[in-house]
């Protein structure tokens, strides 16, 4: 019994000095692979960056979640319903979205909400990065300027819609083919493309979004936004809206 209890005691101080060596460790969050979804015509776009590259304005564990949970349940619900509807497979989710009074009612509801939070999703892991933030330059700032009144007067602009949001949902901003620029907020995870406009960029005001981190402080997580927001692929999608090609 002397032995065991020796024994026992090292034990434990083995194990506690190996817990306090992991907790002493840095995190290292690496982009996690995502549950394993339904095979079909939709698949959960991969980010090219990790979940901590845009901390500490959105943290790691908020991104991991969002990604691998909330988007990924997006992707997995359509999915599960295309199996059982072609016409979900024969168009582009930009489409479905443009087209959705024409969609078999019994799926119209899902496609709205799931079809709506992936495209919006997949547009705003897009729009972001790691180093970036700053401000526009080129066409993207010289249209801000022309239809938004300026950037700072945009941020402000930009921020209060986000504020005015009640419950769940996003702000964007809608480019049409001549270059265009408008603001427009939306409830759930409605999204422009359901009006046949073409998304520039967007902020997610959903809760999941930012509650970790902020809690109740929304104005704080529109404000730390703006240092996140890739303006060189903001650049790109313009570019591709004045062309024609731009998606989603």
């Amino acid at each position: 019994m002397k032995e065991f209890a020796v024994f026992s005691r090292r034990g434990v101080l083995g194990l506690g000095a190996a817990a306090l060596a992991s907790a002493a460790a840095p995190k290292v969050w690496a982009q996690a692979a995502a549950p394993a979804a339904p095979a079909g015509p939709f698949s959960l776009p991969k980010r090219s960056y990790e979940a901590n590259a845009l901390e500490p304005h959105i943290d790691a564990a908020t991104m991991d979640i969002h990604y691998n949970r909330h988007h990924a349940a997006y992707v997995a619900a359509l999915n599960n319903a295309a199996k059982d509807n072609g016409v979900m497979a024969k168009a582009s989710l930009g489409e479905l979205l443009a087209d959705l009074g024409q969609l078999p009612e019994g799926i119209r509801t899902l496609v709205r909400n799931n079809g709506g939070g992936h495209a919006n999703h997949s547009m705003f892991w897009e729009v972001m990065g790691a180093g970036a933030g700053g401000a526009p330059t080129g066409d993207v700032a010289a249209a801000i300027s022309r239809d938004l009144g300026g950037f700072d007067k945009f941020k402000a602009d930009f921020e209060a819609a986000g504020l005015r949001v009640f419950g769940s949902g996003w702000v964007f901003v809608t480019v049409d083919k001549a270059g265009k620029l408008a603001l427009l907020p939306k409830p759930n995870q409605d999204s422009p493309l359901m009006e046949k406009q073409m998304v520039l960029f967007g902020n997610d005001v959903w809760e999941h979004a930012y509650y970790l981190k902020y809690q109740n402080r929304r104005a704080d997580y529109l404000k730390g936004w703006w240092n996140v927001v890739d303006w060189t692929k903001v650049g790109a999608r313009y570019a591709a809206a004045k062309a024609g090609t731009l998606a989603i």
